[in-house]
C-alpha cells in the first residue's frame, strides 16, 4: 500500500512536471501575432495589446469583421504592427475612399505650386459653355463636397447609386466625363453631398494641368510622372499602385493600392504638415485647409474627415480628441492622425457597413491608449 501510494505521488509529480513543461513550451515557442509591439517607453505594451487584440478577435467580437492590417505609430516610430491571416507587410490593400484624401494632397501640391487656386472657378472645360451654371463651382467647393452636382453615393440601393454606375456601370470607361456631366441640383457651396464624382473631377483637373494630351497613355504617364516626382517618390511609397480608367484618368475617388506601411507614411506626411525630412513638399496652409471644417458639415474638411459631430460622421466624436482627423474608406479602411498625440494609426480590413460603429469604438479605445 505504501509503495503504491509513493508510485501514485511519483506519477502525479511527473505529470505536473510534464504539464509545466508544456506551459513553458507554449509560452516560449508560440509565435507572437505582432510584428512589433512597443519599443516606446512612454506607451504600455500591455495597454496596447489590450486595445488591439479585440480588433483581431473575430470569435469574441464577430462585428469587427475581417482584420487585415493594423499599424500604430508614435512620434514617427512603429510601436505596434499586426496582420490578419494571409497578410503581411508586403501585402497591398485597396484604399477605397482613402484615395480621396490622397487626391486632396495631390491637388494641394499643385495649388502650392500656384497652378490651381482654391476660390477660382474650377477649370473644367466641359463647364465652359455660355450659360452653364456649373462654371461657378470653385475648387474649394469640390474639395469640401459641396459642389451642388447631382450624385448619389450611399443613399438607396447600391445598384442604383451613381458611385456604382461610375465605377463598374455605364460611366466606367470614362469616369471623368460621367462625373462632369452631372447637372446641378443645389446652388454651389450650400449643401454637403459626399461624392466620389467630385474626387474624380479633382483628379482630372490635376491631369489637365500637367498635359494637353488626350490619349489615355499620355494622360496616365503624365500623372504617374507627377506622382512619382512630387508625392510617392519623396514619401518612399514603393508599393503605390493607382488605377486609371480607359481614358487615362486617375480613379482618385476609390482605387489606389498600397501596403499598410505606405498608408502610414501618408498619415505621417499629414501629421508633419506636408514635410518629409527637410523638404516641404506641400504648403503648411494646405494642411490647415484640409483639416478645417466645411461650412456645410463640421465633420468634413477638404477630402478628409474630422473628429466632429456632423452629417455622416466617419470617425468617433466625443471618444477621442477633436483635433484628430482621418481618411476613411468603404468597409473599414482608416488612416487616423492625432497631431497632439504624435500618433498615426492605420487599420485595413473588411467590416460590414452596419457594424462600423463597433469598429470605430474599438479604434477610439486604441487612440486613447497613447498619452
Amino acid at each position: 500500500m505504501k509503495i503504491k501510494m509513493l508510485s501514485g505521488l511519483a506519477v502525479g509529480a511527473v505529470l505536473l512536471l510534464v504539464l509545466a513543461g508544456r506551459v513553458v513550451s507554449q509560452n516560449t515557442d508560440a509565435p507572437s501575432p505582432y510584428a512589433t509591439l512597443t519599443g516606446d517607453s512612454s506607451v504600455s505594451a500591455d495597454d496596447l495589446r489590450a486595445a488591439i487584440d479585440p480588433l483581431f478577435d473575430r470569435d469574441e467580437n464577430p462585428q469587427i469583421g475581417e482584420p487585415r492590417a493594423l499599424l500604430d505609430l508614435h512620434n514617427g516610430k512603429i510601436i505596434a504592427e499586426r496582420y490578419g491571416e494571409g497578410f503581411d507587410a508586403e501585402s497591398r490593400h485597396l484604399s477605397w475612399s482613402v484615395a480621396k484624401t490622397i487626391t486632396g494632397l495631390l491637388v494641394g501640391i499643385m495649388a502650392s505650386d500656384g497652378r490651381l487656386a482654391l476660390d477660382d472657378p474650377a477649370p473644367v472645360k466641359a463647364w465652359r459653355q455660355p450659360g452653364d451654371p456649373r462654371a461657378a463651382i470653385t475648387l474649394r467647393e469640390l474639395l469640401q463636397m459641396r459642389s451642388g452636382l447631382q450624385h448619389t453615393e450611399t443613399r438607396g440601393p447600391l445598384e442604383k447609386t451613381d458611385a456604382l454606375a461610375m465605377l463598374v456601370g455605364a460611366g466606367a470607361p470614362d469616369q471623368l466625363a460621367y462625373a462632369e456631366s452631372k447637372p446641378l441640383i443645389d446652388k454651389p457651396g450650400t449643401v454637403f453631398n459626399y461624392s466620389s464624382g467630385n474626387s474624380v473631377i479633382l483628379a482630372g483637373l490635376v491631369t489637365s494641368q500637367l498635359t494637353e494630351l488626350t490619349d489615355p497613355k499620355g494622360r496616365r504617364d503624365a500623372m504617374m510622372q507627377f506622382i512619382q516626382a512630387r508625392f510617392s517618390g519623396p514619401l518612399g511609397l514603393k508599393s503605390f499602385a493607382p488605377e486609371f480608367d480607359e481614358k487615362g484618368t486617375l480613379l482618385g475617388g476609390v482605387m489606389i493600392h498600397m501596403t499598410a506601411r505606405d498608408y502610414a507614411k501618408v498619415g505621417e506626411f499629414m501629421r508633419l504638415r506636408g514635410r518629409v525630412g527637410d523638404r516641404q513638399l506641400l504648403s503648411d496652409r494646405w494642411i490647415d485647409f484640409m483639416t478645417s471644417t466645411s461650412p456645410t458639415n463640421p465633420a468634413y474638411g477638404g477630402q478628409i474627415w474630422l473628429n466632429r459631430e456632423g452629417k455622416d460622421s466617419a470617425l468617433f466624436p466625443g471618444e477621442a480628441r477633436r483635433s484628430l482627423f482621418g481618411a476613411s474608406g468603404y468597409r473599414g479602411q482608416f488612416i487616423l492622425v492625432s497631431p497632439e498625440q504624435k500618433l498615426t494609426v492605420v487599420r485595413l480590413g473588411v467590416t460590414n457597413e452596419s457594424d462600423l460603429p463597433v469598429l470605430r469604438h474599438a479604434l477610439a479605445r486604441l487612440v486613447r491608449v497613447i498619452p
